[in-house]
């Protein structure tokens, strides 16, 4: 886009734009510019989309054509200044990268790197996106988060178009993600749906998540067992459908099976003997979701190396799993359901009948008897 503001401005509405109201785009795109200013060009006719008026609320389309008239910058404005990075987090940017479009940027995250800052935490994801950005371009920003010792994929949008079409695909559920775990034990169910409110524990200042099924928040989450080392340690896919606070490592607590690693929810529980890491084995390791344009995004992320040398220890076979999603349970139906359901079988079974006695009773039909 150019900065010049002493002359006629062309924009193209981008496909992350699709749909957005005028004022927003100009939220998104140029802030400086005021709301007040930019109702003003639409009450005057200034502002023009595709050559024609248009008012602050209407909403553009990909592909149309922008007139935005010189000046409307506000006479006192925040120009964003490019946080400068050491050379150590430059190199970490880099290494964590996985993959870059022109919505997302894709980056595996190592364990015990935090997503965000917070009191005594200066050192997190957040702090290293200026590093994918140019001097022209906005910053990127965080759309979902994973805790500070689980590792894996996580998706930054580039524009703040991408960051709302893709904040709609992780509230709605439509993005897919696989996580790969180690737990202790073996499940007796190899396959299942986990159903279990959650709640913010009292007593915890809302650090720690309990299963809490008069008040909680419904809470959803798919396990496949993939491998077994004896009765010691199991290999699981966990695909979330919902997405709450800590949701995969309470819920697998509360199977009696906790990630191994995991000491918060599994206490001295989560931890195998031997030489097996100690840290959290939790990992997202694959992610599935609609881009903007109706492309799909589907990326992986290799496993930390305390995570894969624990596999090697226990005999796990990384070929053995894609991390596909496990396929949704259909819903269950309710009593009143069967019952119409099992009404409508008989009534199908007794026109059947009837159909074919009225066969047989046709001249030439099919009679019973001796040849």
């Amino acid at each position: 886009m150019s900065n010049a503001a002493n002359e006629v401005r062309q924009f193209t509405v981008g496909e992350d734009d699709d749909g957005v109201r005028l004022d927003r785009w100009f939220k998104r795109h140029l802030p400086q510019v005021g709301f007040g200013t930019v109702s003003r060009w639409a009450r005057t006719g200034q502002l023009r989309v595709d050559g024609k008026r248009v008012k602050v609320d209407d909403r553009l389309t990909a592909g149309q054509q922008l007139r935005v008239p010189p000046g409307g910058e506000d006479k006192v404005r925040t120009q964003r200044t490019r946080r400068e990075l050491t050379p150590e987090e430059e190199s970490l940017a880099d290494d964590i990268l996985i993959t870059r479009t022109k919505s997302a940027l894709v980056l595996n995250k190592p364990p015990g790197l935090a997503t965000q800052g917070g009191t005594k935490t200066t050192r997190h994801v957040d702090a290293l996106l200026d590093a994918y950005a140019g001097d022209d371009e906005p910053r990127p920003r965080l759309v979902h988060r994973l805790d500070k010792d689980t590792s894996g994929i996580l998706l930054v949008a580039r524009t703040p178009g991408s960051a709302a079409f893709f904040s709609k695909r992780f509230s709605g559920r439509s993005a897919k993600k696989i996580y790969w775990a180690l737990v202790v034990g073996v499940p007796d169910i190899y396959e299942g749906e986990i159903e279990a409110p959650l709640a913010k524990q009292p007593g915890t200042g809302g650090e720690k998540m309990h299963v809490d099924t008069e008040n909680g928040q419904p809470a959803k989450t798919l396990y496949r067992v993939v491998e077994r080392a004896g009765n010691a340690a199991a290999w699981v896919e966990l695909q979330p459908l919902t997405g709450r606070t800590h949701q995969l490592r309470v819920h697998m607590a509360a199977m009696g099976h906790p990630i191994v690693g995991d000491g918060k929810y599994g206490g001295q529980d989560a931890f195998l003997t031997g030489s097996i890491s100690r840290k959290m084995h939790l990992h997202a390791r694959r992610l599935i979701i609609e881009a903007p344009g109706g492309q799909k995004l589907d990326v992986s992320a290799d496993l930390p190396e305390h995570f894969a040398q624990s596999m090697e220890q226990l005999g796990f076979d990384p070929a053995l799993s894609d991390a596909k999603p496990v396929a949704t349970p259909k819903p269950k139906r309710t009593k009143a359901e069967e019952k119409q359901a099992a009404k409508q079988h008989a009534k199908q079974y007794r026109k059947a009948r009837r159909g074919e006695r009225k066969r047989r009773a046709e001249p030439g039909g099919k009679k019973r008897g001796r040849k």
